[in-house]
């Protein structure tokens, strides 16, 4: 048997499957909570009575990218090695830093790994002396040609106990500010992707179960736990690549779109062939441009959970939804009902800012401020009415600043509680989620009028907000998929959307049916598709799609690397170890192929593949120079694949 588990912002799901006859044996849900091994023991506990039967265990998560969209990561700096302070403003750099240290000093290589500059490690070491960080990302110009300012800075940062992540190591593309970019984004969850791989093990453990434990990547692959810690920024898509892949499993349809919506964000992917679309440009999440590669996914702030607020700058009535993704107050009150009703029988109008919200610690441990500290002190031990803590602007940034790090939450209305108001969710507590709902529709507008007329119409809106807002991804989705400029935005798509009928007819719609995944997507998914111009399909096993799709996936590993013509008769291969000049370009060629393979196929073993398979190619790059073809570069690609390696008793 597998057992597959996917660790979302809100559920932890398990199956059981066997991997023999294509069955799901057994699948679980449950909540997950901040201390991580709760949510994975009790799915673990409702599906496994013989612990021997596990052959092999495979993780899929949404949590690195939902803590991307919401900016949620470990305190970290950059150390910029041949850039300025101006480059960090390139790539988003600086939105993704959002005022962590970026540190500057000279060195940096050319385009064919000469040394530029020589490495300034006065300057870092001068930069340490106050430096209190969780992780740091080091990238230098060039490293991709050569590594060596890069490992050095490293050595030094891991003498004094700091966790590195390299640019070197996550991409062999150019492109200096985006490596940055995804070094930095890799430094912020190096804790989160470590503190979910001890969960799971210390579960595992305690249960008897002894199998290898996988994790699945962006792309769908599999690799195991121990690869897989060094480089989390890889499993940013994780969960979404699982569903896709366990759409495919489940429904049998070559093309489709593929929706999943979790607590905090819609993932959507087009499925062709039965084949999901690879993204070798990078994957983008939460407006990020990476250089990861995955699956082609279009994923935005928009859940079950996602935090909904009025408009008050639109004469409108509108809600605006996510990304943000806060505890549903229905689940709050389920599990501190005198505090939520209380608190909600208490209220009196108008409606003030932080009126039906709520703020707890999440027992995550970390570095604070003093100011912080004293936040948290005012918090204590458990939630609190978040109006009893937040009196002024700076109590709100400490707030926000305390959530963005993981060190506390808020509980406020969603379409969860939306959904418990009006009687299509029953899963916690429906009159908390009707005061609220209440609470909610007695806010103002733009204009200073009443939003709703009561809690039922509120609940409704938010509901028809979410439908909406979801159509509109799909169109966005496959609108940029078709690379087609309109988006869900433009006047006319809005027109379609509306149904605009009078001398001319409006249409616009989806030509391919609609997957619905998630725990909700029965809930949704039908008026959603609907919406979008097309049919849902959602299937037997649709909430728990993702743990399917953690196991039937193969171990993958690519290696790359750059030929370059520093001068003519010149043929350099550029290797992540060292380079090597060859006087002609097919034995240049052949070397940089021949240690590829060495190289894959080692990673494939070490990642917790069986048999390896491995394939090759080259590709070459010239420009025309009068009637003449120049070789400008080459690129050679190796990939090694193969199951992954099971139990044996």
């Amino acid at each position: 048997m597998l057992l597959g588990i996917d660790t979302g912002g809100t559920y932890t799901d398990a199956v059981l499957f066997d991997h023999e006859t294509g069955q799901v044996v057994a699948k679980a849900k449950g909540r997950t909570r901040p201390d991580l091994k709760i949510g994975i023991g009790e799915v673990l506990d409702a599906i496994i009575q013989n612990p021997e039967v596990v052959s092999l265990v495979s993780l899929s998560t949404t949590l690195a990218t939902n803590a991307i969209v919401e900016g949620v990561g470990g305190r970290i700096a950059l150390v910029f090695i041949g850039f300025d302070a101006k480059d960090g403003e390139n790539a988003g750099l600086v939105k993704a830093l959002a005022g962590d240290r970026l540190i500057t000093i000279g060195g940096g290589h050319d385009p064919f790994g000469n040394e530029a500059s020589e490495l300034d490690l006065a300057a870092l070491e001068a930069e340490l002396k106050d430096l209190d960080v969780d992780a740091c990302a080091v990238t230098a110009k060039f490293s991709v040609r050569n590594p060596e300012h890069e490992i050095a800075v490293r050595e030094l940062m891991e003498e004094r106990g700091i966790p590195v992540t390299c640019g070197h190591e996550l991409s062999s593309r150019l492109n200096g500010p985006k490596r940055a970019l995804t070094c930095v984004l890799n430094a912020r969850l190096l804790g989160m992707v470590r503190e979910l791989s001890e969960a799971t093990r210390v579960m595992l453990s305690e249960r008897d179960i002894d199998a290898p434990l996988m994790l699945v990547r962006g792309d769908g692959s599999l690799v195991s736990e121990a690869f897989a810690r060094h480089r989390p920024i890889e499993t940013i898509l994780s969960g979404p690549a699982a569903s896709l892949i366990g759409a495919s499993f489940l429904t049998g349809v070559p093309d489709a779109v593929v929706s999943d919506i979790g607590g905090t964000t819609t993932d959507i992917a087009i499925l062709q062939g039965g084949t999901p679309t690879i993204s070798l440009d990078g994957a983008s999440v939460g407006g990020h441009k990476t250089m990861v590669e995955a699956v082609e996914m279009y994923t935005h702030g928009l859940g079950g959970d996602s935090e909904v607020v009025v408009n008050d700058r639109s004469e409108e009535t509108k809600l605006i939804l996510g990304p943000r993704r806060v505890v549903p107050v229905c689940l709050l009150a389920h599990e501190h009902p005198d505090l939520v009703h209380s608190t909600l029988d208490a209220w009196q109008y108008p409606v003030k800012r932080y009126d039906g919200r709520f703020i707890g610690p999440t027992g995550r441990q970390s570095s604070t401020t003093l100011r912080e500290q004293a936040f948290l002190d005012r918090i204590g031990d458990g939630w609190v009415p978040a109006g009893s803590v937040i009196s002024s602007s700076v109590d709100g940034h400490t707030a926000r600043s305390l959530v963005s790090r993981g060190l506390a939450a808020f509980s406020a209305y969603t379409p969860t509680d939306a959904a418990h108001a009006l009687g299509i969710q029953t899963d916690w507590d429906a009159d908390a989620a009707k005061k609220v709902s209440w609470l909610m529709a007695n806010s103002d507008t733009g204009k200073g009028t009443q939003v709703s007329l009561n809690g039922e119409e509120f609940a409704r809106l938010t509901i028809d907000t979410l439908v909406r807002r979801s159509a509109e991804k799909l169109l966005d989705a496959a609108l940029a998929h078709d690379r087609l400029s309109s988006t869900s935005e433009s006047p006319l798509v809005q027109d379609a959307l509306n149904r605009h009928r009078g001398v001319t007819r409006i249409d616009v719609g989806l030509d391919l049916p609609v997957v619905g995944l998630g725990a909700s997507a029965p809930v949704y998914y039908t008026d959603v598709a609907e919406q979008a111009g097309s049919h849902a399909i959602i299937p037997e096993h649709a909430g728990v799609a993702n743990a399917i799709g953690a196991v039937v996936g193969q171990v993958r590993i690519t290696r790359r690397a750059i030929i370059s013509q520093p001068s003519k008769g010149k043929f350099r291969v550029h290797l992540t170890e060292s380079d090597r000049d060859f006087g002609d370009k097919q034995p240049a060629i052949d070397f940089a192929t021949h240690a590829l393979i060495g190289l894959a196929e080692r990673d494939a073993s070490q990642a917790g593949a069986l048999e390896v398979t491995t394939i090759s190619a080259f590709e070459e790059r010239s420009a025309t120079v009068g009637n003449k073809e120049v070789f400008v570069e080459g690129l050679v690609t190796v990939i090694s694949s193969g199951r992954p390696r099971l139990a044996t008793r």
